[in-house]
């Protein structure tokens, strides 16, 4: 992002990016003219190039970090902070939810493989998306151990990982399909191997959840 944008400068760029999010999803990516993102947006060429210089490949970059923020802001409020196995069940309710509304088409796996060809970002996009949301899951698992629910020996960042690639496997069998019964299994089940985990877990004793939080 350009430095030191004013508000209005932030608004207009995010307008661009949020038209051109838009206009990829009707037209794809072949198919979509910095004009057409013009005419969505409101903005003149010599606005767009300001906020991105580097032409096409640089906005369609700043759309696949915009996509990435979206995938974690559509779990919210859930993704991070469930401490209750029915707060784990909005998550996954919220998760499937949005991927079975999506369907078959994933604008931020489309613009990485199409920018992986030439623009190095898009991969550290997506490195960076995947590590904030197992750091989240972690958390979410974490708060699960010190509430009680889960084993105190139990391997939070490993089980962090699995779930997330329960979910990745579900959505790109999805994406392949067109049905989301390979995603809500997969949720489930992981989901329930913790609960399962839970049921034999002893309560904390005092003091123990504050050292099980900062494992």
């Amino acid at each position: 992002m350009p430095k030191e944008l004013t508000a209005k400068g932030q608004a207009t760029r995010g307008r661009v990016i949020e038209a051109a999010a838009e206009v990829l999803r009707e037209s794809g990516i072949e198919g979509v003219t910095l004009e057409d993102v013009m005419a969505r947006s409101h903005t003149s060429k010599s606005q767009l190039f300001h906020y991105f210089p580097d032409g096409k490949d640089h906005l369609l970059l700043a759309v696949a970090q915009y996509e990435a923020d979206q995938v974690l802001d559509v779990q919210q409020p859930y993704l991070g902070c469930p401490d209750s196995w029915e707060a784990w069940q909005q998550w996954r309710d919220v998760t499937v939810r949005h991927y079975e509304e999506q369907g078959e088409r994933c604008l931020l796996g489309t613009l990485a493989l199409y920018l992986g060809r030439s623009t190095p970002g898009a991969r550290a996009v997506v490195i960076e998306l995947m590590r904030r949301w197992q750091e989240y899951l972690a958390v979410g698992i974490r708060a699960l151990r010190t509430a009680g629910h889960l084993p105190a020996d139990l391997d939070v960042d490993e089980r962090a990982a699995a779930l997330l690639a329960a979910v990745q496997g579900g959505v790109m069998i999805l994406q392949a399909t067109g049905r989301a019964d390979h995603l809500r299994a997969a949720l489930d089940l992981a989901i329930g191997d913790l609960r399962r985990l839970g049921e034999s877990a002893p309560a904390p004793a005092p003091g123990e959840d504050r050292a099980r939080a900062r494992g």
